[in-house]
């Protein structure tokens, strides 16, 4: 979970850094705030002409009110008619352009976070922040900003007729304001508190429809669909009960301000038929005195709503605001890397990924000559893939140094420095689009349909893209889905060949490969690594029998380093290895005949 304490910053805080969002958008809020206050005028003086309407049309029927006052009426509810619209419109406008910004904001920002907040992060809660989190802060920014100005300015305006009509009545109204006051602070707190715990209970049911879908396969072969259910289950109820407890903590409220209200209503009809202003009164003045409250209750009790809506998207606020303030990777380097030899050098490299871990990599040091294969052997986590992961900094070493061509790799600028680097790993990555724009992704600049067909073919995935109805432009689905693994696997390999970069990392590269595909991409591989640097991990020996030099790692640790016979006639661990393997392919191959 992104670190944060209980009470991180204040909710006024955190509004007006939201407020702040709103900035370049100060047009559509002045046309808004402009429309709230006509809006507001327009019911104030419609409840005004209550008085004139009953006094004036119905018992003196002054023939200037029966001509005039229905003409009033009409343009009194055209002209609050274009204010709701600008009210809208202007409002919609700010809501929707400050949740894009946002959205636009965050995802800029896991861009630049390092691997080491994905490793620690749900990835659910990732997503939620994007699609859920963002959402709400539109009811903070737009939903509630409305319901807090124009019923605020209502309430005013209503107060204001009420003042007009019968000042010494409208004294009983006040009688509430201060227990509404009261209620407002008791159960904002409550909201805010409740709205985060929505937050994160949205972002776990959110990460297990993810886990479910994306192992749907491993989920029915191992019989998990009633566990998973379960889970599910237990998540849903878990944020069905927080989403109660606001909606009664909300319900409460406004039942109890309403009660307060309807208390001052009471007593304003009471005082109102006192013998003492029974006789001064008329029934025109006393009906938009009760028009204008009648008008002002349903204002009230919104702005009771507003509370739970803006706390709402406040929590949600702190949600984003956190990734937002989360260290982006380090990139502090200023030398700029055009080209590169390629010479790499690890000087006592030591890794641990968290405070208080055990070591990943220990005291490691390496040297891969400009244009040399070095392969890295060894059993699952002996540190393999932590190694080839702090040459384009994924991680930062917790001791030691990494040089390219005698330079500290946190010299370079970080975006050259991964510029020169190409990646093939186990865990292939494909992304919604065709197989040209797959093959093609993240080039700097146009890339000609030639290079990425000589992509293909050198990638032995020419062959069966041809084949396909819609050749590169046919679509891969969704994390390449429509393709087989081994499809996936050649077209991340054409990737990294288009990129033509001077250091190549392949993890476990071929091992999604039949043995004909294999082969020729080996071949193709082979070309390619030519006055390369290139750093390969394998489980299957035979595939880096040819590098110039193989690295035998256990524990985080280098056992060994040499070359495939050096390695063999010295009888170490990679002999130990190399002989297991062989009898295990010879036994495969014994059975298979």
């Amino acid at each position: 979970m992104t670190e944060r304490s209980a009470e991180p910053v204040s909710a006024w805080t955190t509004y007006r850094r939201l407020l702040a969002y709103a900035g370049p958008y100060g047009g559509f809020t002045a046309l808004a705030v402009i429309g709230m206050l006509f809006d507001a005028l327009a019911s104030g003086a419609f409840t005004w002409s209550l008085q004139p309407m009953l006094d004036d049309l119905f018992e003196a029927r002054d023939p200037f009110a029966i001509r005039w006052l229905p003409m009033f009426l009409v343009g009194l509810f055209l002209l609050r008619g274009i204010a709701s619209f600008a009210t809208d419109y202007g409002m919609a406008r700010v809501g929707r352009s400050v949740v894009r910004d946002l959205r636009n904001a965050v995802f800029q920002r896991y861009q630049a976070l390092p691997a080491s907040w994905f490793d620690r992060e749900p990835s659910g809660q990732i997503i939620a922040r994007i699609t859920y989190s963002a959402e709400q802060v539109a009811q903070a920014v737009a939903d509630a900003l409305k319901v807090a100005v124009l019923d605020s300015l209502m309430v005013l305006v209503m107060i204001g007729v009420m003042i007009y009509q019968s000042a010494s009545l409208t004294l009983y109204l006040f009688i509430m304001m201060p227990l509404t006051g009261l209620v407002w602070s008791v159960v904002g707190r409550r909201f805010r508190r409740y709205n985060r715990r929505i937050q994160s209970a949205v972002g776990e049911v959110t990460g297990m429809v993810e886990e479910a879908v994306d192992g749907h396969r491993e989920v029915r072969i191992y019989a998990g669909q009633e566990r998973e259910t379960t889970r599910f289950r237990e998540a849903v109820e878990r944020n069905l009960r927080l989403n109660l407890t606001v909606a009664i903590t909300s319900g409460l409220s406004t039942a109890l301000i309403q009660v307060v209200a309807a208390s001052a209503l009471a007593a304003i009809v009471w005082r109102a038929t006192r013998p003492d202003l029974l006789d001064t009164m008329t029934s025109g003045t006393f009906m938009s005195l009760i028009g204008a409250m009648l008008v002002m209750l349903p204002s009230l009790k919104r702005l009771t709503t507003v509370q739970a809506m803006m706390q709402r998207g406040i929590a949600a606020a702190d949600d984003l605001f956190a990734v937002l303030d989360t260290p982006a990777e380090c990139d502090s380097g200023q030398r700029p890397l055009l080209g590169t030899r390629g010479e790499l050098v690890l000087h006592g490299v030591s890794l641990r990924y968290e405070a208080g871990d055990s070591f990943a990599l220990r005291d490691i040091s390496l040297r891969c000559p400009p244009g040399s294969v070095t392969a890295l052997v060894g059993r699952s986590g002996s540190g393999k893939s932590s190694l080839v992961s702090l040459v384009p900094r994924f991680y930062e070493p917790s001791a030691g140094e990494i040089t390219l061509d005698d330079v500290a790799l946190q010299d370079y600028r970080l975006a050259d420095l991964r510029a020169q680097i190409a990646l093939v790993s186990q865990r292939v990555v494909l992304f919604a689009g065709s197989i040209a724009d797959n093959i093609a992704f993240g080039s700097l600049h146009g890339v000609a349909r030639e290079a990425i067909i000589e992509a293909a073919k050198a990638a032995n995935a020419w062959e069966f893209i041809e084949r396909l109805p819609q050749g590169l432009d046919s679509p891969v689905g969704e994390g390449g889905a429509l393709l087989s693994g081994g499809q996936r696997q050649r077209i991340a390999i054409a990737r990294a060949l288009l990129k033509n970069a001077p250091i190549l990392i392949l993890d476990e590269a071929t091992s999604a490969l039949d043995s004909e595909s294999e082969r020729l991409i080996q071949d193709a591989l082979s070309r390619l690594m030519a006055n390369r640097t290139t750093l390969v991990i394998a489980h299957r020996l035979s595939t880096i029998e040819h590098a110039d030099q193989i690295v035998v790692m256990e524990g985080g640790r280098i056992l060994e380093i040499g070359t495939h016979a050096q390695l063999l006639q010295s009888q170490g661990a990679y002999a130990a290895l190399y002989r297991l393997q062989f009898r295990e392919e010879s036994t495969h191959a014994e059975s298979g005949r």
